[in-house]
């Protein structure tokens, strides 16, 4: 006990400086959670919280029980992972050619070039997105004039395209922003492994294969698992940008579905209720991915212990078996040595 308080003694820095963020963690993120008791009220800003009626879990009835609010779901759900697989996938991709590039000058500015997307506003994104796509714009322009189509394709007007649209807007803002952890990571695997696997007459791809993909496998699943929390959340400027009302039953996500049924006609409540939904949601999915994840990289090491426990015993029974030979051969010698006197 008195080694433990001489230790903390010793620390008393270092744990006044976690105070501040402590204090700034609980006034931004935990104080505001009690406001989640409006979910359960019809709320009214005029009364309060102590004077606006209890409802209990009428407001989570109503959101369960309107088709709109589940086709908001299932948008947010399809364009949200739409964006993880391609995104994440891209960037992966996209930072493993970016490491096999040898003219550093070209290589510096690709990465720069990729990563100004990122800094643009939505808005400009979204626009010049609205400008290709539209029906005298440059990629229908470029269909027809090699002659896969004969008339322009209504991007931004049809139902089966939009998701896709959206992707595409999201990837391309995002993935050389995306790829910096992973070159980052990349740089971190050891150089000699390289040399091992050309030694091995492993050639380029084999190398990524083989070498930088393992190399980075951590990266990518505790990227995976953070990104899976915000699964929900990364669905609001795109479809609120591109969508038209035409387009409102693949556009509408959870997001703009509160925007119009909760806080554009005051109803806090059902905000609420939504907003509790999104962060349940959000939870089981990280912890999900996580349990996931651990599980499987405990299997993983199970099943090299016991290859190590094979290879143990495989080489126990090698040295037995030469060990057996080797005693058999001796009484031989001596059988045919006492035959010869």
């Amino acid at each position: 006990m008195k080694d433990k308080l001489k230790r903390l003694a010793g620390q008393k820095v270092l744990y006044f400086m976690i105070v501040p963020c402590m204090i700034y963690t609980f006034i931004f993120s935990y104080y505001p959670l009690s406001g989640w008791i409006m979910a359960f009220q019809k709320y009214r800003p005029a009364k309060g919280y102590a004077g606006s009626e209890f409802v209990g879990f009428d407001q989570f009835i109503f959101l369960f029980t309107d088709s709109e609010f589940w086709k908001a779901m299932r948008n947010t759900l399809a364009m949200s992972l739409m964006n993880l697989f391609f995104g994440t996938v891209l960037a992966i991709i996209f930072a493993l050619l970016l490491n096999e590039l040898r003219m550093q000058g070209f290589k510096k500015f690709t990465q720069t070039a990729s990563y100004l997307p990122h800094f643009l506003s939505w808005i400009i994104v979204t626009s010049l997105v609205a400008d290709m796509l539209a029906s005298d714009g440059m990629v229908n322009q470029l269909l027809m004039g090699i002659g896969l189509t004969k008339s322009p394709i209504l991007f931004l007007g049809d139902e089966k395209y939009f998701w896709w649209v959206a992707t595409f807007a999201n990837v391309w803002k995002e993935t050389g922003w995306n790829s910096i952890i992973y070159i980052a990571a990349i740089t971190g695997i050891d150089p000699t492994m390289y040399e091992a696997a050309e030694l091995d007459g492993a050639g380029r791809f084999k190398k990524m294969w083989h070498v930088t993909i393992p190399g980075i496998k951590s990266t990518i699943v505790v990227l995976l698992i953070m990104n899976l929390g915000w699964v929900l959340n990364t669905s609001f400027e795109v479809p609120y940008l591109l969508g038209t009302g035409m387009l409102q039953d693949v556009s509408q996500t959870i997001d703009i579905f509160v925007l119009k049924y909760g806080m554009s006609i005051g109803n806090y409540s059902l905000a609420t209720a939504a907003g509790i939904f999104k962060s349940v949601i959000s939870l089981i999915l990280v912890f999900g991915t996580n349990a996931f994840a651990n599980r499987a990289r405990r299997e993983q090491s199970d099943v090299r212990r016991g290859k190590g426990w094979l290879a143990a015993v495989k080489r126990h029974s090698k040295a037995e078996a030469r060990r057996r030979d080797l005693s058999s051969c001796q009484r031989a010698d001596h059988a045919q040595r006492r035959s010869w006197s």
